[in-house]
């Protein structure tokens, strides 16, 4: 009967290349200044940032990575001691190029703004209001808001040729473009103008219209916000009045540079359904806005080095070696697969015939100085001890366990490939249009430059 010949299982198929994203043509192409990774949190976005970065950097390019991650593990990876808002040179870099990174510190970067675009005194008492502070420092869409902010900062200051941004981690992948929007919606919101007309009518006339017309609204307001948080709100409003404007000017402007033709838009994401439906409707969203989208980078993608025995084989295998009885026998029960007494698995004797040599009791004799002595020794020669423990080796029912074992954990591994490739061909199907980079999962956690060299070397194909 001829064998089944071996099947390649799906799971090994891998991506058609015309959807492959070319991921060095990307970070070489000096029209490239922004590369921007977004995507759920817990994908690896910072990983894939700061591999990149290092890629570009060891490829020639000066570049900057601004991440948002404040776990020390990163800062550690590329041999820094700590990470600000500060860019800092990141050392052992090989190559011409040169990379630095940074870690956004949302409210020392919301003071540079205050400081930046009001008076000394006026920025004195913005910095010192407590409505300011609680605003600075957790306010709703702030932490986005000022990752633009210091995208739009960096930019204009030209001194790097590509900036690499690790987007805020969320819940939604979409609160980066969002975000700036609702902050800017509630500087622009009925409840701030009302505040702030106190301040714009001056005069007598202001007072009677504050008399008359806001007397019912702060006191309801003091009643519901409390009197010295509404004072401390009129007071910030007031401070910032000549402010507002400059946010929503620069929000704007940053929006369009996220727009423009030297920006790239990519999505990581994880093979498992929840991670990938989050990337697809980022994706669209992208579209929906007329942000440049160059691909999605899929992380950790499981992979094997035996990926042509399928699961359905290496578990009928597994069964097999089960269900003949050796797994569960003890050692020296009889009827075992190599057992002597075993009249189906036994081996024939072989016919007496003056034309076969008379047995040795070791194979190998024939390199021994005493050949012939061993040979007429013949059947009643002491037994090598090494010869009978292979034979006791060959039936130790622990070698099949371990066999049935490694072939279960096999077939589970093939399994959760066949798994990870259903959910990757379905978002491709779903938009062919675009690349993707797969990224094989490394047996451990990223520590040093080395590992995120290899990230990067899986990145690039």
């Amino acid at each position: 009967m001829t064998p089944e010949p071996a099947r390649t299982s799906d799971s090994a198929r891998p991506l058609d290349a015309s959807r492959a994203l070319d991921v060095d043509a990307l970070i070489d192409d000096r029209r490239t200044r922004i590369v921007v990774c977004c995507g759920s949190g817990g994908v690896g976005k910072t990983t894939t940032a700061a591999a990149i970065g290092l890629r570009a950097a060891e490829r020639g390019r000066k570049v900057v990575v601004l991440t948002i991650d404040p776990a020390r593990r990163l800062a550690q990876s590329m041999g820094i001691d700590r990470l600000d808002n500060v860019p800092r040179r990141v050392k052992e870099v090989e190559g011409d190029g040169e990379l630095h990174a940074m870690m956004l510190d949302m409210k020392r970067t919301f003071d540079e703004i205050v400081e930046a675009h009001a008076d000394k005194e006026r920025a004195a008492a913005i910095l010192g209001n407590p409505f300011y502070q609680s605003l600075s420092a957790g306010f709703a869409g702030t932490q986005e808001y000022m990752a633009m902010e210091k995208l739009g900062q960096l930019r204009s200051r030209d001194e790097w040729d590509l900036i690499v941004v690790d987007t805020p981690p969320s819940r939604s992948a979409l609160d980066f473009l969002d975000a700036p929007k609702r902050l800017g919606s509630f500087l622009d919101g009925k409840l701030i103008r009302l505040l702030m007309a106190p301040a714009k009518v001056g005069g007598r006339a202001g007072m009677k219209f504050l008399n008359v017309g806001m007397s019912m609204m702060t006191g309801a307001l003091g009643k519901l916000l409390g009197g010295p948080l509404l004072r401390d709100v009129q007071t910030f409003v007031a401070a910032m009045d000549t402010m507002f404007g400059g946010f929503r000017t620069r929000a704007d402007a940053t929006y369009r540079l996220l727009q423009a033709p030297g920006t790239a838009f990519l999505v990581v994401a994880s093979p498992e359904r929840d991670a990938l439906r989050e990337a697809a409707y980022f994706v669209e969203r992208l579209a929906a806005d007329d942000m440049p989208l160059a691909g999605l980078v899929l992380n950790r993608v499981h992979g094997s080095g035996a990926a042509q025995l399928s699961a359905e084989r290496a578990l009928s295998a597994a069964e097999n070696l089960e269900e003949s009885g050796i797994v569960d026998q003890e050692g020296g029960k009889v009827g075992g697969r190599n057992s002597s007494d075993n009249p189906a698995t036994s081996s024939p004797a072989p016919p007496e015939t003056s034309e076969l040599p008379e047995p040795t009791a070791d194979p190998s004799a024939d390199t021994l100085p005493d050949a012939d002595a061993s040979a007429e020794a013949g059947p009643s020669a002491e037994a090598d001890p090494s010869a009978e423990a292979a034979l006791s080796a060959d039936a130790d029912p622990s070698v099949e366990r371990l066999t049935a074992g490694l072939l279960r954990l096999h077939a589970e591994r093939m399994q959760l490939l066949a798994r990870e490739q259903r959910t990757r061909d379905r978002f491709t199907a779903l938009h062919p249009e675009v690349a993707v980079a797969e990224v094989a999962a490394l047996p451990g956690d990223v520590h040093d430059l080395a590992g995120l060299r290899a990230i990067g070397d899986r990145l690039a194909g």
